[in-house]
């Protein structure tokens, strides 16, 4: 992996003194990270982040808000416009060629060569960091075997499906064993079938001891994965703990009330004095209240909107999501929400 700095990118980074390393021994510390691009453009906006050693770590949120861009900062392919951060203990400005001994990258792009074997391409990689000989086709048969992809060692690549070209991505990625491995919406695109192969081969890698940094904008995918997630929007977090934390700092259930073409004011003024409502949330054609007994409270929101004259469509009550936390803290769900923030030019955040 080599470090390009993009043409639009402006300036030189901003970096006024050495990472203070504040805490105990981490795969990730972030401090004031911001990168700005030509024209103004501020993909991340002075984000702080702490991955634990160990951890699978997950960055969630919609195109654009910053998460591919603050990969590349981290993985040393972009330098931050201001902040400071450390991986595998190593500032990623002072010594970047120290930090890509450490790393495994699995970025979106898989750049596969189409005639290579499965083998072919693992031995390659081994050879780049210094593993050759017996000693690269013993490692590239003990990552084929850790991501299954043994019988399909000896095809070319162009024969395998999208997940099996992410499963090799990833094989591709561990060759030097790796301290932190970044992963860069390792599944989108893929089926649901193939989804869960890559979610067992994650989960597998960090068994093994690698910290993972995930990035991701589906829900599923980070509840299910992530020790800890930061929610990301228009390049701030927004939410950070355990998924569990998270949604339990919501408190109580959400009932969702489709507005049909109901006035939203006049719906929400008609609910307003609900026992146990906690707070109401607009969002497009329907409003999210946060109550304490969901089940309980759907009678009673009927009785007040038909005492108000107001028709709506259907009611529903569910447990409180992480796109429950995303709401919360932003306004809008995060499935479905509009790319933005990011400039036009490569280097620019796609995630």
């Amino acid at each position: 992996m080599t470090s390009t700095v993009p043409e639009h990118e402006i300036g030189r980074s901003v970096v006024t003194e050495p990472v203070r390393d504040d805490g105990p021994p981490g795969a990730v510390k972030a401090r004031g990270l911001v990168k700005t691009f030509k024209g103004g453009v501020e993909a991340v906006r002075g984000i702080d982040l702490s991955v634990r050693a160990g951890e699978v770590f997950g960055f969630l949120g919609p195109n654009g808000a910053g998460k591919t861009t603050t990969v590349r900062m981290l993985c040393t392919l972009l330098p931050p416009t201001a902040g400071t951060a450390l991986v595998a203990g190593l500032d990623v400005l002072a010594r970047p060629a120290e930090v890509r001994k450490r790393i495994g990258v699995a970025l979106q792009e898989i750049g596969l060569d189409p005639v290579q074997t499965g083998r072919e391409l693992i031995e390659l990689q081994c050879g780049l960091y210094g593993i050759v000989g017996e000693d690269a086709r013993r490692r590239a048969q003990e990552l084929l075997d850790l991501v299954g992809l043994t019988d399909a060692a000896d095809r070319r690549t162009k024969t395998y499906s999208g997940g099996m070209k992410r499963r090799l991505d990833l094989a591709s990625a561990l060759v030097h064993s790796p301290e932190v491995l970044f992963l860069d919406e390792p599944t989108t695109g893929l089926d649901p079938a193939s989804r869960l192969t890559v979610w067992d081969e994650v989960r597998r890698i960090n068994a093994l001891g690698t910290s993972v940094f995930l990035t991701t904008q589906y829900l599923e995918e980070a509840d299910q994965l992530c020790d800890r997630v930061a929610i990301i929007d228009a390049g701030r977090i927004v939410a950070e703990g355990t998924p569990e934390a998270l949604k339990a700092e919501m408190g109580h259930d959400v009932v969702t009330v489709a507005l049909d073409g109901a006035d939203a004011g006049a719906t929400a003024a008609a609910i307003g004095a609900l026992p146990g409502l906690e707070r109401v949330v607009p969002e497009p054609e329907a409003l999210a209240l946060y109550v304490e007994d969901g089940p309980s409270s759907i009678a009673e929101i009927v009785r007040r909107l038909d005492q108000a004259r107001i028709s709506v469509g259907a009611i529903s009550v569910s447990r409180p999501s992480l796109d429950d936390v995303f709401l919360s803290a932003t306004g809008r769900r995060l499935e479905g929400a509009d790319s933005a923030e990011s400039p036009p030019e490569s280097g620019g955040d796609s995630a």
